[in-house]
């Protein structure tokens, strides 16, 4: 049998730091809503009953983690949008 076809443009073994970073961060904001609803679910596992956890601290654990998901949606989409923006701040030439 023959050797295998060399491909005509090496690829290169890592992806740069930026393009890295970058996937990274679309990952993270993809996966914020999932890890909130994990986290939302939490007081479900919490003791019922006399003995259990007040509402209210329940309630101030839901709205600590939504405010808590909100800030850090904000990050993101910060670093995303620092990482979008053009190195040339005049922009593309027009013809």
């Amino acid at each position: 049998m023959g050797q295998m076809p060399r491909p005509l443009i090496p690829r290169p073994l890592f992806l740069a730091r930026g393009t890295y970073r970058q996937r990274r961060l679309r990952d993270a904001a993809r996966l914020l809503p999932v890890v909130g609803g994990l986290l939302w679910m939490i007081p479900l596992l919490w003791p019922r009953g006399p003995d259990g956890q007040l509402i209210s601290v329940v309630l101030l654990y839901i709205f600590g983690v939504w405010a808590g998901l909100i800030g850090l949606a904000l990050v993101l989409s910060r670093l995303l949008r620092d990482d979008e923006t053009p190195s040339d701040p005049a922009g593309p030439e027009e013809d």
